[in-house]
């Protein structure tokens, strides 16, 4: 039986509590037939009663009963109903609320749970059964409070506990849900759902060991799950156990061939591994499964331009705005959508800035190339991003994205969609426009840091927690430390470091740190022009720095963004950058030994120059 549906009142061993004395016999004779398995027999039973006892309440509900059981959902709807107009007895309810449920009809259903409820507030079932049509609407706070008050009426109360967990995980409560999960194994051990369920939840809290331990329990005692399967796999591909991870991806996979997740997942895992053609075949099958599957689409874009193939690989981006939950923005207004058709000469086109920072500093550069065809160029960026970039050559005018009242155009287009406007090949990407800082907050940058007597390197080691790829990308302060040692002058650029890294930051006295002065892009970009060479993950900074010709050396993940392609320590993106690429998953400490000699290299050529 499903956690989120009520026990029905026919479940064997059990009697309806309230069934009364005029009429109770007879109600219970039903329920036994019904309770047997003999549904007809119950039936036939029931309505030979009624013929003596038409408006009898008991007999009326053992007739919803015998419907909700043949989920004959409308009929068990119109028999509670009749039955609660003889009696509203909170159990009638209960039926009624179960049948409408069942049926879909939440709404309704979560009233008439409510009103049983105030009949009969002590009932821990009756909180249960609310909190359960709560979280199907996707109330899921209301339900967990729904929840407590049954868990708070009987503390083992099975479904409640179970459903407090489930939505404390989609709250994100993960710990909380962790309680209510031991609370589930307690009174329900050894069982597969349980697991399951508290596996997820310890994914939640990045406790991947645990996820996978407790994946691996509830596959033992359900072999034949092929969700199960796939949890496993996804435990070790959280690990980094890629060979394993793609073993229980195609187990679930033998279990249900069309199983969307399971093969969405060994995708990521034939990507990380590089194995490029079982990938195409894969993203075929998820094809064959949903072809209006917009994220698939997306995903094949960004390995096809990762692989340069650029022009269906831009092509495919397009896909995004099908996808929903995308961290993307575009502005509903005036204004024809333009992807380099129509003729703009003579017309005011609006440029939106429509996902990340360094998006937007890398594809500004077709700003000039929109100019030179007679447009008028209007450009919408992130507010840190705006005065910065108000000076780009060919631009008529630098709105912040957050102004409520953009102007009006004739045409408008998101930044991410022009290289597919603009047509762009691997071998004709346009030059980035170079961006500069005003000279007197170069000259006030210059001060802050005294006097260049060594070489000054530029620092950042992470990004930002909500990116999906943070934990590729990302890496914590002490795994840079060991460059620390080369004769050079390092200045932290890391905005808003994560406990830890401040912590150490503070320690290492070698670092500057004077970024809270950076209160926005044209700051930074002062900043970067008093330095030599910049050090950085793969944020928005290496587009910045890369972009006003500073030397930038970026740390990349053996995996990394589509942008930086494959098999090359350069960009064609931008002439400044080298890459130094991982060998293998999550191995930064080979990369940072490479930067390091490297870095040791520039600063002796330094000294001897």
């Amino acid at each position: 039986m499903n956690r989120r549906e009520p026990r029905a009142a026919t479940k064997q061993g059990n009697r309806d509590p309230n069934i009364g004395a005029n009429g109770g016999f007879a109600a219970a004779e039903v329920l036994g037939e019904l309770q047997a398995g003999r549904l007809l027999e119950a039936q036939v039973r029931c309505r030979q009663l009624l013929e003596t006892g038409p408006g009898d309440p008991e007999l009326l509900h053992a007739m919803a009963l015998i419907y909700l059981n043949a989920a004959e959902y409308d009929h068990a709807v119109e028999w509670a109903s009749r039955a609660i107009r003889q009696e509203p007895k909170p159990s009638f309810l209960a039926t009624l609320g179960t049948a409408l449920r069942r049926s879909g009809r939440l709404e309704d259903a979560s009233k008439v749970f409510d009103k049983a409820i105030q009949l009969k507030p002590d009932d821990a079932a009756l909180w249960s059964n609310l909190g359960g049509v709560l979280e199907e609407l996707a109330r899921q706070s209301d339900a967990v409070l729904c929840y407590r008050q049954a868990l708070t009426l009987d503390p083992h109360h099975l479904e409640a506990a179970c459903g407090s967990a489930a939505c404390l995980h989609n709250l994100g409560r993960f710990e909380e849900a962790l309680v209510q999960c031991d609370l589930c194994e307690q009174l329900r051990p050894h069982n597969a759902a349980t697991l399951s369920l508290r596996s997820v939840v310890l994914r939640g809290l990045k406790r991947y060991e645990d996820y996978l331990a407790d994946a691996r329990r509830a596959h033992a005692l359900d072999p034949k799950n092929a969700g199960l399967c796939a949890n496993v796999g996804d435990a070790l591909l959280l690990l980094d156990r890629l060979e394993e991870a793609l073993e229980w991806f195609d187990r679930a996979l033998d279990l249900l061939p069309s199983f969307k997740l399971a093969l969405d997942n060994k995708s990521k895992v034939l990507r990380r591994m590089h194995r490029f053609d079982e990938l195409m075949t894969t993203y075929h099958q998820l094809r064959s499964i949903d072809p209006s599957d917009a994220r698939v689409e997306l995903n094949l874009a960004h390995d096809q331009l990762w692989l340069g193939n650029f022009e269906a690989g831009w092509r495919g981006r397009e896909a995004r705005w099908r996808v929903s939950g995308l961290p993307i923005a575009f502005p509903d207004g005036p204004g024809a959508p333009w992807l380099g058709e129509a003729r703009i000469a003579d017309k005011t086109i609006l440029i939106y800035s429509d996902e990340g920072l360094g998006d937007a500093i890398q594809f500004t550069r077709y700003v000039p190339l929109l100019a030179a065809r007679g447009a008028r160029v209007i450009l919408a960026v992130q507010d840190s991003l705006q005065p910065l970039l108000s000076t780009l050559p060919g631009l008529s005018q630098c709105v912040a994205r957050s102004d409520t009242g953009l102007p009006e155009v004739d045409f408008r287009c998101p930044v991410m969609s022009l290289p597919f406007a603009f047509g762009t090949t691997l071998g004709a990407i346009p030059p980035a426009v170079r961006l500069s800082a005003p000279e007197d907050r170069v000259a006030a940058w210059q001060e802050r840091l005294g006097s260049r007597d060594r070489l000054r390197v530029g620092l950042v080691w992470s990004g930002s927690l909500g990116h999906p790829n943070d934990r590729e990308r990302s890496i914590a302060l002490q795994s840079l430390t060991p460059i620390l040692n080369v004769d050079a002058t390092f200045v932290s650029l890391q905005k808003d470091p994560r406990p830890d890294d401040g912590a150490l930051l503070l320690e290492r006295t070698e670092i500057i740190d004077l970024t809270a002065h950076l209160t926005d892009f044209t700051e930074t970009a002062a900043l970067v022009s008093c330095l030599d060479l910049v050090i950085t993950v793969d944020t928005s900074i290496a587009h910045l720095a890369a972009a006003m010709g500073c030397p930038t050396w970026i740390m990349l993940p053996h995996t990394p963004d589509y942008r930086w392609l494959l098999n090359r320590d350069d960009s064609p993106w931008y002439p400044a950058v080298r890459l130094f690429r991982q060998t293998k998953s999550r191995d930064y400490a080979t990369v940072i030994e490479r930067v390091h000699a490297e870095l040791s290299v520039m600063t002796a050529s330094r000294r001897t120059t």
